[in-house]
């Protein structure tokens, strides 16, 4: 144990520690929550977010992706069994990997079509997921490309945790999330949103109204790709 490394030190006080372990716990619930009901969408055959526009980007894809059968059943089914795993504590490991690359093609799907409904909540579950990874660090060394595994073994949760509140942790955490919701909220110009309604929105009053319409109509009217409607709207903008 003399040969730790400093990070490998400063992972076995936070094992120690009441309130990360607590928010282990919470990022497992809400992990799970997000993806079981995602998944029995699928499962029970019905179009994830039905009521999104066949014209949006994303209703285009969940539309073309919910007509490819059995395939977006098997999509469903991994969910649900990513989603229970994280609830057993001898699978976490397990579920948290099976989830960890579908959470990320959906962050990346979101963010490529600025999708309303996952713009916020894609990035965050990318978070939780990799503080699950990174909780069960000691299981997961074996499979790192280190050339020297640290001295200590599976660890074991300590009958008696430490009560210290990791105040600076938790204001990371706060801050991360501030960071990803201000950046979803603000980050692009213009949004598609979810109908063109809500799309008009975001432009009425503003010096760029009339080529905002126009940008509403390209995506929920005309049905076009958000990169042609984009650059539509650069042509058309003040």
């Amino acid at each position: 144990m003399r040969n730790l490394s400093k990070f490998d030190k400063f992972y076995l006080e936070i094992k120690d520690n009441r309130w990360y372990w607590y928010f282990s716990i919470f990022c497992r619930l809400v992990l799970s929550i997000g993806f079981f009901t995602a998944g029995m969408v699928k499962i029970m055959d019905e179009r994830f977010a039905s009521g999104l526009s066949d014209l949006h980007p994303m209703g285009a894809y969940l539309e073309a992706l919910y007509h490819t059968g059995y395939y977006y059943t098997f999509i469903g089914i991994a969910q649900v069994v990513a989603a229970v795993l994280l609830l057993i504590p001898r699978t976490v490991v397990l579920g948290a990997l099976l989830y960890f690359p579908i959470i990320i093609n959906i962050w990346i799907l979101s963010f490529a079509v600025r999708f309303d409904g996952s713009f916020i909540s894609s990035p965050l579950m990318v978070l939780a997921n990799l503080y699950v990874l990174a909780w069960h660090y000691d299981k997961l060394k074996y499979i790192l490309p280190f050339k020297k595994f640290p001295s200590f073994g599976i660890i074991e949760r300590p009958k008696k945790l430490s009560n210290k509140f990791p105040w600076l942790f938790f204001i990371g955490v706060a801050s991360s999330f501030c960071i990803v919701v201000v950046y979803s909220l603000f980050g692009h110009e213009v949004m598609p949103r979810n109908s063109l309604s809500d799309c008009n929105k975001q432009f009425i009053g503003t010096n760029n109204e009339i080529a905002g319409i126009k940008f509403c109509e390209c995506i929920h009217v005309q049905g076009q790709s958000l990169e042609d409607c984009l650059a539509t709207y650069e042509k058309s903008k003040i």
